[in-house]
Formats: C-alpha cells, structure tokens, sequence
C-alpha cells in the first residue's frame, strides 16, 4: 500500500486501537447519556410525518437483515436500519450537540452502532466502544474543520456523519489499519448537504442524518469488499478540508487525534430546547427577560458570524417563519417564544406543526420578533471559539436597558442538564409510545449499561407496541 499521511494515518489508529477498557469512566457517561437522549428522541420522533415517510420507504426497499428500526421493529441490513433510526434520532432539532464542530453526533453513531451491533450479534460492550470510536472521528475532524463548513453553507452533520458511520462499522467489524483507512477515504465521496433548508424550509434535512449514516456504513461495506478510495482523503489539494473548508487542517491537526486527547465524548450537549442549538444561549437570557415583557422597546442581539448564517439575517425566513423548519432555525420567534413563557420544547413545536399554535403576523411573538434587531458581532467569533453565545441588550419604553451575556447555555458541558431533567425528558419523549412500564424498563436497561448484554436484546426495547 502506498505511504498514508500522518493525519489519516493518526485518524485510522485511533479508530482500530481503541479499546473498552481503554476508555475512560467519564467518556463511557458520556456514552450512556447520549444514548439515553437519542434513543428517546428516536422514540418521540417516530409518529412525525417525514419519519414515518423514510420508515415506509425502508420497508418497501430494504436489504434483508438482523437489525431492527426503532419504534416500528422492522428487520432488515443495517445501512438501512440505521437510515431509518438516524433519521428518527436527528428529527426535530431535539436530538444531542457538539458545540465546537456545530453537528450532532448521536444520531449518526448510535445508530450506526447498534445496527451493525445487531448484525453481528455485539455485544453492548462493542456497540459502546464502536459509539465512542465514531464519535471521536466524527467530531475530531469536525473540529478542525469549524467554522467554515457552517460559514460556507454546508451542514456540518451532513458532511461529518458519513466519517462516522464509516469509523463505527471499521471498528464493529474488526478492519485493520489500510481497510479503515479506505472505509474513511470512500466515506469522503459520500459527504453531502448544505443549509439551505434553513431559509426556504425541506423536511430533507430531517434526512442529513440517515444519509450520511447509511452511506458511512456503505462505504465500509465497500472497503471490506475490495474497493480502495484516495488515501489523502483528509490533507489533499482536493481532499476534504480544502475542499469543504476551504484550507488546510492546521499545523496541530495530528496532535488532534493523539490517544491522549480528552475525549470529545465527555462534551455531549443535551438539548433542552427543540430548535437549532445556536439559539439555545438566547432562550436562556429571554428566559430571565419574561417578568418585563411588556415593557419592551426595542432588543439587540449580538451574533456571531455563522450563527447569523443559521438563525439571523441571512435566513430568509427568520422574521416570518411558515413551516416548521423556518420556526426552529429562526432566532427573532425562539428568542419571542421564549421571553412570552410560551416555551421552546416538544410539545410548543408540535403545536405549531398541528395548527395549535398561532405564530402569523398578528400573533405576540411575531409582533415582539419584529422588535429584535440581530448585529453580526466578529469579536463574537474571534473571543469564543467554538461556542455559541448570546449577547442581549433590551431597551424599555421607560428609558433604561438591559444587558445579558450567556456563553454556556442549559445542557452544553460547561453547564450540564441535571440528570433529572434529563430523565424527565425520556419521559416526555417515550412514555406515551411505549408506556411508563416499558419506558422505565428501557430507561434502566440504559443507565446499567451491562457490557454482556447482547445489541439484539438490547434493541428488542425500542420497539413501540
């Protein structure tokens, strides 16, 4: 095999030389958390109109196979299991974050990890590590490619998870280092999406998942089957970051995946507010605004540049949302809900999707939305790298202002949703599909986590009655 570089060399090492009992007390929390938040997100999504499309899809095409759907327990090959369960996961902006690549892990790696842990007939103690293995991949190179992709318009999550799938199969399937080398180089010719659906809408992006989790595994299945892709997938005048990114990786890029790097794991973001993670800061501050509501005059919000990409002034529908995905990526009505009490989680989204809920023009929050201004702010960027924050300044008609600044918001690492409330929202996510029995059933069988415990018998647990 020709010389592979440092960089993908280093990426496909940490990958086949991780092992279980080599990874760390707090990276497996983090292992547990996240697959607690995402198998419930899984769950609570399952009934949306745009999951039960991909489900009905998958049933009519599938491969045959032994891993099974979440919710609706259909077997079939694992790429297509983990299309079906990535999707569920990533399916109404509910799902987990990683702050410092602007992507969301869980729904990629869980899913890939346990279809293919079914398939094989894993154990939990190989499902975890190959999650902890995908994650690590997926959000390293994140890293080092923010925050150009999300400046450029490419969605980071469309793009990464298909390294991750391809990083999870690797390790599950035992592929030595030029194998996993070649499953990561192919994943390279998978990596797709932009954020466009943020300004005119498309439930598509409800699918960024389960493409690129279904196409990571497809291209390990590739490299296992002979096929070769560029060894410079990574580092190459065409290769991913010059190509996507629009530079190189950076001088300290290998250092990045050294196997004593803190695990990006132990960083899993936790949302509590079911709308696109940059606005969470935001609903944090406006939550302390709501006793003056009424006496607003006028709202500043200070923004960093690839927020405003997302949430601001270049999303075309921010100041009038007419779909779901317009309401969920729009700063000014999150930033409105949130001050009114009206909330920002499951329940007030799936309002709105139902009619329940009105947000027209004549409505309080859009009336209050149209008083925020957003001011793209570069020393935002410049002072909290791979943070989103919130800058809020509030004028009232009695002639004195406020100011907040939020840079940790609710669930990131820096300040952690009690496990409570993270209980609490399994709750809400899972008991009216399953059952409080079945939920609480699920629910322990998480929190134990017992490595001897088969994928299989794990996954019977997903399934809706």
């Amino acid at each position: 095999m020709q010389n592979i570089p440092a960089l993908e060399t280093a990426v496909a090492r940490l990958v086949t030389e991780l092992e279980y009992d080599s990874i760390p007390p707090e990276a497996l929390d983090g292992a547990r958390r996240l697959m607690q938040d995402q198998l419930a997100v899984q769950i609570g999504c399952a009934a949306l109109p745009w999951s039960r499309a991909v489900q009905e899809l998958a049933r009519a095409a599938h491969a045959p196979g032994r891993a099974h759907t979440t919710g609706s327990g259909d077997a079939m090959g694992p790429a297509d299991a983990a299309f079906v369960n990535a999707t569920l996961g990533h399916g109404f902006e509910y799902d987990d974050a990683h702050r410092a690549s602007s992507s969301h892990p869980g729904s990629c790696v869980v899913s890939a990890a346990l279809a293919i842990g079914e398939e094989l007939g894993s154990s939990l103690r190989e499902v975890i590590t190959g999650i902890v293995a995908g994650y690590e991949v997926y959000t390293r190179i994140g890293v080092l490619a923010a925050p150009e992709l999300l400046e450029r318009g490419f969605h980071p999550h469309g793009l990464l998870s298909a390294f991750g799938a391809a990083a999870v199969t690797a390790k599950m399937r035992g592929f030595d280092l030029e194998r996993t080398v070649h499953a990561l180089a192919i994943a390279l010719s998978h990596c797709s999406g932009t954020t466009e659906y943020t300004s005119s809408g498309g439930s598509v992006k409800r699918l960024h998942s389960g493409i690129g989790t279904r196409n990571g595994i497809r291209a390990a299945e590739l490299a296992a089957a002979g096929i070769t892709g560029p060894t410079t997938f990574l580092t190459g005048g065409k290769g991913f970051f010059r190509t996507y990114a629009g530079r190189d990786a950076g001088e300290t890029a290998v250092a990045a995946f050294a196997p004593d790097v803190p695990f990006e794991i132990t960083r899993v973001w936790i949302k509590p507010y079911c709308c696109c993670g940059i606005n969470h800061a935001y609903i944090d501050g406006a939550r302390q605004l709501s006793a003056r509501a009424g006496e607003i005059d006028g709202i500043r919000l200070g923004i960093q540049t690839g927020g405003d990409v997302i949430i601001g002034t270049r999303n075309a529908n921010a100041y009038a949302p007419r779909t779901i995905e317009h309401l969920q990526y729009s700063l000014p009505f999150q930033f409105a809900l949130s001050i009114l009490g009206l909330g920002n989680g499951f329940r007030t989204h799936h309002d709105y999707m139902q009619g329940r809920l009105d947000l027209g023009g004549g409505s309080a929050v859009a009336a209050l939305a149209r008083q925020v201004k957003i001011e793209v702010d570069p020393e935002l960027d410049t002072g909290y790298p791979g943070k989103w924050v919130a800058d809020i300044t509030v004028d009232y008609r009695d002639g004195t202002s406020e100011s907040i600044f939020v840079d940790s918001p609710l669930g990131t690492a820096e300040n952690p949703m009690p496990p409570a409330d993270l209980d609490a929202k399994f709750r809400e996510l899972t008991s009216t599909a399953l059952g409080p029995d079945r939920g609480e059933k699920l629910l322990r069988a998480i929190k134990s986590t017992d490595p001897a415990t088969t994928a299989t018998e794990f996954a019977a647990l997903l399934r809706i009655p």
